[in-house]
């Protein structure tokens, strides 16, 4: 049983579980709808919402959960409605580079929307898909043109593309900008990804190279010797032979990059599980009882929150344990030790560049001070051209997500980035 679940066994057995639970799934579904379905004979049954309930809750608990769509197909501008097209600009074996491109039919109007100035969203690379970023996008469409990285799931990616390191992640984002034209862009990353944008910067201002007008970083792991969190302290205190014994598998053969080594998706979202188990156990409690009373709204809330939240990316090894060494156990970008593909990755060379850092008050991700940190790093950057903000009140997901990003943060961050677009470049 020990040689089951040790090493390259776990992807395996984890499919063949998936594999055999995979017809009460589709019986759990089917039996929700029949005893729920208007007009069936069984939904008249006594406990017939019980029932379905059950049958509901089982089925999403056993579901396999797919990566969800961006949706964003129209945004509100001034009262008045702008359809929107995802479109892919770029693409790389692990990313694709997307563009959410605002329509109008009136001259006026386009010439407003052209003078809007281009932002990148960097989302993390850290096991949730791009689409957790949905709602900011969704907000900085209202006055930007906007940019996603979109990264793919290591599992469909066939093996003979090679590897992914950070360093190829830190070259990847440097594509992007120039792609897009650096020179005008202003640059939002969130978690993760705020360390390789910093040093993909770095790298540019170093080679002469433009860089963009505006860096916003928003809950990133900067410093991760500033407040550490549980999620810190578990890089810490294990060796990264640790890492790559027990959480590394192998991609199994059901999919297009059978063999390339990964830290499974499965494997990071029993870990965010674990993080808040009784909350989690409660929030499925809470949606049974509000299928039995007939509460759909909260049930559809409940629904939305899970399709994004269990909807989980394997990450490349490489990358991974890259990040762990670097970022969290040996802190090379704030200690000044950081090469990247043979060069010294120095914050201090950026100049042209404005500088916000954002952070929330409760965050148990990335603690106070984490992000903070990239204004001592940046010395070359004038006072008049930085920001910091704590959201009161928000956790991890509040300062980039949901009511507080809305009318809290994004203000700051669109008055911030029109400030740095009237800078000379």
């Amino acid at each position: 049983m020990r040689m089951l679940f040790a090493g390259q066994g776990l992807y395996q057995f984890h499919e063949l579980w998936r594999a055999g639970m995979a017809p009460y799934t589709y019986w759990a579904e089917a039996g929700a709808k029949m005893f729920s379905a208007p007009g069936s004979w069984l939904a008249g049954m006594p406990e017939a919402t019980r029932v379905a309930a059950g049958c509901e809750l089982l089925y999403r608990i056993g579901k396999d959960y797919e990566k969800p769509e961006f949706g964003l197909h129209e945004v509100e501008i001034d009262g008045a409605a702008y359809p929107v097209v995802e479109k892919e600009v770029e693409r790389t074996p692990f990313c694709r580079l997307l563009r959410f491109k605002r329509y109008s039919d009136d001259a006026g109007s386009i010439a407003g929307l052209k003078d809007d100035p281009p932002v990148l969203v960097v989302a993390p690379l850290s096991g949730h898909h791009a689409t957790l970023l949905r709602d900011t996008v969704r907000t900085l469409l209202q006055g930007h043109k906007v940019y996603i990285t979109d990264w793919i799931d290591a599992r469909m990616v066939p093996a003979g593309d090679g590897a992914f390191t950070l360093d190829d992640y830190v070259a990847s984002l440097q594509r992007f900008m120039r792609a897009i034209g650096s020179d005008r862009l202003h640059v939002v990353s969130v978690c993760q990804s705020t360390v390789p944008v910093l040093a993909a910067v770095s790298l540019m201002a170093t080679a002469g190279e433009p860089t963009p007008r505006s860096l916003v970083m928003m809950g990133g792991p900067i410093d991760t010797r500033q407040s550490p969190t549980a999620v810190n302290n578990l890089a810490t205190h294990k060796p990264l032979s640790w890492f790559e014994d027990n959480v590394i598998q192998a991609v199994p053969g059901n999919f297009p990059g059978r063999g390339r080594s990964v830290y499974p998706g499965f494997l990071q979202h029993a870990g965010f599980m674990a993080m808040n188990p009784e909350r989690h156990f409660q929030s499925h409690w809470d949606f049974y009882q509000d299928l039995v009373k007939g509460d759909l709204e909260d049930a559809a809330a409940h629904r939305r929150f899970y399709d994004e939240y269990n909807a989980v990316l394997d990450m490349p090894a490489e990358y991974y344990l890259d990040t762990v060494r670097i970022v969290f156990q040996e802190h090379l970008l704030p200690r000044g030790l950081w090469d990247v593909g043979g060069e010294r990755v120095n914050p201090a060379k950026i100049h042209g560049t404005a500088l916000m850092t954002i952070e929330g008050e409760l965050d148990d991700i990335s603690g106070r001070g984490q992000t903070r940190a990239a204004h001592a790093l940046c010395t070359g950057i004038d006072e008049a051209a930085r920001a910091h903000l704590t959201v009161a009140g928000a956790g991890h997901y509040g300062i980039f997500s949901g009511r507080r990003w809305r009318t809290e943060v994004y203000p700051q961050v669109r008055d911030f980035i029109a400030a740095a677009d009237r800078r000379p470049a």
